[in-house]
């Protein structure tokens, strides 16, 4: 039997750094940026060659009418382009190149950070937009641009020996050509921020609908969806219309300053030659020292928006990053044999007046099977996020084998815990994959798991056995099914501690007998159990029982003791009756 699924990341190359102060790092892309400043270096240097062509031919060529110096001339000006050509068209290679070696040093960062993010209202895919936005700024010729730019006093100082005048003329054209693009990014810089957040209100948006689709399409809601998701991106639209507009005319304005600029130059040129300052080839050669000294301020004015839309990139992620830790473990902590220990803890969401969870306390020993009731809204699901370290409680602490559950790193608490959520996602792998957590499968451990789950059966049903490929997103498999492949990667690898939250909300009789059944095996294999649901019969199998009701610990004790408690007729209200844990 051959069994899918991907190889685990690399870790040597997941974890790059223990900080990460800034994510834009030269230091990874030092030697790209050498390599390119290299190139540039004789770039500029032959870019002189035009200039100094010029003065040959107006000021030794026309004089001494020297048909060899001219056919000389020309030959190494045509070297000179071919030269550069090579060399222009190597230093964009070598600067693509970069934008792929920082894309492969940080993706796998970005993407655990982005999946790791613990704020609700986070757009999942966000980052990873903004790291292809930073990959192809590195790639993009604004990088070459500002490679370019020191040389401008190499050029001014070119100009400067040919007349002062021609000098200051061209430092108050890059003056003025400077303070356009100041003036061009206070003047946008409002509308493209208001077109960026709608951009992320519409995205935000679209993936909570495309998450819905089956809800939308059932219920009839796709034209008003559709007519929603038309409200942002009419925002968005318009903004950067009004941003297209304003900078398209200070670019206008740029294009006819240079353009004028240059005229002005011949001009001056001009007049320099009639009062014998200067010699005529020194008109056309500053002519054209001048369209290279500006050519690099140009073309950073051009990239503007992509320089602005890298640094709000930037910006992003290294927020993003800055709360994601992935520091290395100094010490390895033993396997836990699931002793669970919660004391006062205490949660809320910001902005909500009472908290969602309040002084829940309650222990359990390595086997024993926990059952958590209560009506809707009662906690039962922040619990369990707040369990498996998925949230981070505003006070109390959670210890696993008496650590905090924050303390264990993902990568080596993940293998030993088992979490089945209310809405079981599958991957598009294979069936074996997925119940192997998309790491390396050992197929008699996936086998084990299936049976243990009940679904060893059903999955030989289907066209490969293990090997059927899922569709993206739920594919074809009924909500049972997929319930009962959930359970088998809960767990996998006989985990220490296994949550399920409504195990049996899309499940038969079979299937509620198989989860029982299940439930009894991981009790004899000395697994801890929680099973969360808000009806008291499916936790018949529990050996206690937490009722929480209005973010409190209600009850909390042996099972029969409890129920017994919650079936016991009274007259005073629900909320008096229950006591405290």
């Amino acid at each position: 039997m051959r069994f899918g699924g991907r190889g685990g990341y690399s870790l040597s190359m997941f974890k790059l750094t223990s900080k990460f102060s800034t994510i834009f790092d030269v230091g990874h892309l030092r030697k790209y940026v050498f390599i390119s400043a290299f190139f540039s270096f004789f770039l500029n240097i032959l870019y002189i060659g035009p200039s100094i062509y010029m003065l040959q031919i107006y000021d030794r060529v026309l004089g001494s009418g020297s048909r060899a110096t001219l056919l000389y001339l020309t030959i190494a000006l045509v070297l000179l382009f071919a030269t550069l050509m090579v060399l222009d068209s190597r230093r964009g290679q070598v600067m693509a190149r970069a934008g792929v070696h920082f894309d492969r040093l940080i993706h796998q960062r970005v993407f655990a950070a982005a999946v790791s993010a613990r704020e609700r209202d986070t757009i999942r895919s966000q980052p990873l937009r903004d790291l292809d936005t930073l990959r192809q700024f590195i790639s993009s010729s604004g990088v070459q641009a500002l490679l370019d730019l020191p040389w401008f006093p190499i050029y001014l100082f070119a100009i400067f020996l040919l007349h002062p005048v021609l000098g200051l003329f061209t430092i108050g054209v890059a003056a003025i050509l400077i303070a356009l693009a100041l003036a061009n990014e206070v003047y946008t810089s409002a509308k493209s921020a208001e077109a960026a957040a709608a951009a992320l209100r519409s995205y935000g948006f679209a993936e909570m609908a495309l998450r819905n689709r089956e809800t939308i399409i059932a219920l009839g809601m796709l034209p008003s969806i559709v007519a929603q998701s038309d409200v942002d991106r009419e925002v968005m639209l318009r903004a950067q219309i009004d941003a297209t507009d304003r900078s398209g005319s200070v670019q206008a304005v740029i294009k006819v300053v240079r353009m004028l600029a240059q005229s002005l130059m011949l001009a001056i040129g001009a007049y320099l030659v009639i009062e014998r300052q200067m010699t005529g080839g020194g008109i056309f050669a500053g002519m054209l020292l001048l369209g290279r000294a500006l050519q690099p301020i140009e073309l950073s004015i051009g990239a503007w928006r992509g320089i602005s839309s890298a640094r709000e990139a930037h910006s992003r992620l290294a927020g993003l990053l800055s709360n994601f830790d992935d520091a290395p473990q100094r010490f390895v902590l033993p396997r836990p044999a699931g002793s669970l220990q919660v004391e006062n803890l205490v949660f809320a969401v910001p902005g909500m007046r009472a908290p969602v969870l309040r002084n829940v306390t309650f222990s359990l020993k390595p086997g024993e099977v926990l059952g958590v009731i209560g009506p809707s809204g009662a906690g039962k699901s922040t619990l369990a996020r707040l369990l498996l370290g998925i949230l981070s409680p505003v006070a109390g602490h959670i210890r696993l084998d008496g650590t905090e559950i924050s303390q264990w790193p993902r990568e080596l608490i993940g293998p030993h815990l088992g979490y089945l959520p209310q809405t079981v996602e599958l991957f598009a792998d294979t069936v074996a994959a997925n119940i192997a957590r998309l790491g390396p499968s050992d197929p008699a451990a996936v086998i084990r798991a299936a049976k243990l789950a009940g679904a060893h059966e059903l999955i030989l049903q289907l066209p490969q056995g293990y090997d059927t490929k899922l569709n993206e997103g739920l594919g074809a498999l009924s909500g049972g099914f997929r319930q009962r492949i959930g359970l088998a990667r809960a767990v996998y690898g006989q985990p220490c501690f296994v949550l399920l939250d409504e195990p049996s909300s899309n499940l038969d009789a079979s299937g509620d007998q198989a989860l029982i059944d299940c439930v009894r095996r991981l009790k004899g294999l000395g697994s801890t159990v929680m099973v969360i649901s808000h009806r008291p019969h499916t936790v018949n199998v529990a050996d206690k029982v937490l009722v929480l009701d209005g973010g409190t610990a209600a009850m909390f004790g042996e099972r029969e003791e409890v129920l017994a408690r919650l079936t016991q007729p009274t007259r005073v209200p629900p909320a008096r009756q229950l006591g405290t844990a």
